[in-house]
């Protein structure tokens, strides 16, 4: 197989893997059983409890996706970042895009903003990241530079992250900052004004709270205090 060709699929396959291993698989599941389960959610609107039914659905929505090419920002990628955690998870931390690391890695949220937020869900919260947390972004790829994610970009990789949210079914989404705020929401979002509030994505709660990285950039007291107190909010939903 000549290289072009053979890179790619590489790339596909180490994401595939990686995901396998992220939603605890032991061992790969062969072809019929991930065509059994499609062919069963297609028949059955209502997602089962069942875990492992809940983890062949983010397989299926993630091999939908494949080595994707929809928009322009999979000229520039080294790695697809679908995603990490619990896929049973009662909560979800949605963030904007991949950064270098996570470009990188394959993985979300391993930064320098990762460990933000992993600090965040574990010293603010008490929850453990990997066990207590599914972590993705509403684009797959890097945008360059670390912009923020085009009209275009978002659109073509929101049908994915709608996929990953029904698959999951949390009590609580945390949108991280503006991008993936404005996103869930389908409007523009005023972060600094907006974070704290309650709203509802597709029947499930939505906490808008600042990005880590904003922390990162202006680590005051008062954003400090700002997203424990938001946090303390989603914890308090999560009990009920």
């Amino acid at each position: 197989m000549e290289t072009p060709k053979r890179e790619p699929l590489l790339r596909e396959l180490k994401n595939y893997l990686t995901h396998l291993k992220d939603v605890g698989y032991t061992e790969i599941p062969c072809e019929a059983e991930l065509f059994a389960n499609v062919q069963q959610q297609a028949t059955q609107p209502t997602l089962s409890s069942n875990k492992m039914a809940n983890n062949k659905s983010l397989i299926a929505v993630q091999k939908e996706l494949g080595d994707c090419t929809r928009c322009k920002l999979s000229e520039g990628r080294k790695n697809i970042v679908f995603g990490s955690g619990n896929p049973k998870a009662d909560i979800v931390f949605v963030g904007e895009g991949p950064g270098a690391d996570e470009d990188e890695q394959g993985l979300p949220f391993v930064g320098r903003a990762g460990k933000k937020l992993t600090e965040i869900i574990e010293k603010g919260m008490g929850l453990n990241r990997e066990k207590d947390t599914y972590i993705c972004n509403i684009v797959k790829c890097r945008p360059p530079g670390n912009r923020d994610p085009e009209a275009e970009e978002i659109a073509a990789c929101n049908p994915f992250l709608i996929q990953q949210l029904k698959a999951i079914k949390p009590k609580v989404i945390v949108a991280l900052g503006k991008p993936a705020s404005s996103t869930l929401l389908g409007r523009d979002v005023l972060i600094t004004k907006e974070r704290g509030t309650w709203h509802e994505y597709a029947g499930i709660k939505l906490m808008l709270t600042l990005h880590p990285s904003y922390l990162i950039r202006f680590y005051t007291l008062e954003n400090r205090k700002a997203v424990h107190e938001d946090m303390k909010k989603v914890l308090k939903e999560l009990k009920k």
